[in-house]
């Protein structure tokens, strides 16, 4: 008897650990994102070959990092917000309204406005839609799915209204810089992204900001009890998503050199949600994870190229997300992984 449960638990415990690494929140979408770099490897011709043009580094990874940039950023908003049991789906009108007002202040190509302010002004402006959102969320105690669709419809309609519904193109090379420059060899935009990732990274692991947004996600009422400010927490995550997409904004705007409030944005928050959801955040609200995010947005951004590298009408990249979307949410059920378990 005791020399078979001396074989047994040994066995048992090495099924567990062959598993353990299965259910990790990061192993689906970095196994994702692998199968879809192989595809690419085995039926996109030179999707890996790399070159280095006027000190630039070129090739079709470093495009899809760089046209990934404001989706990541974007993402990065929306996870804290989706930590604590929110949503924010006015995120597009943000990106819109944001791109809008710097390319309005910088204007041809001599500035209007010093473009350090313009771009304070834009951020400023995101700053006050996720101020908004915020209040109210956790002031009047709206529904975030209602009171974010206030600003989806009325934060673009502003842009537009702005425009009078036309193209607003800039001239000042300085601000393409912004989006389409290069630094030591690399998009800047990647480095924009770097900077906000480990800022928020270093907040949320580093002071207690991080364990008071999952407090708030898993059970608002018992951290308000506990004595955390809950209303200041939540406008906070709501501010910060906006001032994300703000960024993102600008970065669309610069890249394109131009600000097209009826199209810049348009269903970014889908794909801000999408990346999240991919990356392993549970929109119940909880535990979150900023690199699956980062992770989610490449997959999405990499699915994209992949279908139009292959030939595939546009009109199937929806359906394609939509299949991503099911399968690995199916993935991080909780009666699929009791099937991984029972199966060790």
């Amino acid at each position: 008897m005791s020399t078979t449960g001396a074989t047994v638990k040994p066995a048992a415990r090495a099924g567990a650990s062959r598993t353990a690494w299965l259910l990790h929140p990061l192993v689906r979408p970095i196994g994702a994102l692998v199968a879809l770099l192989l595809v690419d490897a085995f039926l996109v011709p030179g999707f890996f070959h790399l070159e280095v043009k006027e000190g630039h580094l070129y090739g079709a990874i470093i495009d899809i990092l760089n046209r990934a940039a404001p989706l990541m950023l974007a993402a990065l908003g929306m996870t804290l917000v989706i930590a604590t049991r929110g949503i924010d789906i006015s995120v597009g009108a943000v990106v819109a309204l944001s791109g809008t007002v710097s390319a309005m202040l910088i204007g041809g190509s001599t500035p209007e406005t010093p473009m350090a302010l313009a771009l304070a002004a834009a951020l400023g402006v995101a700053l006050l839609c996720g101020l908004w959102n915020g209040v109210l969320v956790a002031g009047i105690k709206l529904q975030p799915i209602v009171a974010t669709l206030i600003l989806m419809v009325a934060g673009r309609g502003l842009a537009q209204l702005l425009t009078d519904g036309q193209i607003v193109t800039v001239y000042y090379q300085p601000f393409f810089f912004l989006g389409s420059g290069y630094l030591a060899g690399l998009p800047f935009s990647l480095f924009v992204v770097a900077a906000v990732f480990a800022a928020t990274l270093l907040l949320v692991k580093k002071t207690a900001l991080g364990l008071f947004i999952q407090a708030v996600g898993i059970n608002p009422v018992a951290a308000r009890l506990a004595g955390l400010r809950t209303a200041t927490l939540i406008t906070f995550v709501y501010v910060f998503c906006s001032a994300c997409a703000g960024l993102a904004g600008m970065l669309i705007t610069s890249n394109i050199k131009s600000a097209d409030a009826n199209n810049a944005g348009l269903l970014l928050e889908l794909d801000a949600i999408l990346a999240v959801t991919l990356g392993g955040t549970s929109l119940a609200g909880g535990k979150f994870s900023l690199v699956g995010s980062v992770i989610g947005a490449l997959i999405i951004q990499t699915l994209t190229s992949t279908i139009y590298s292959l030939g595939v009408p546009p009109e199937v990249n929806m359906v394609v997300k939509s299949i991503v979307v099911f399968a690995v949410c199916i993935s991080q059920s909780s009666e699929f992984k009791n099937i991984l378990r029972r199966s060790a």
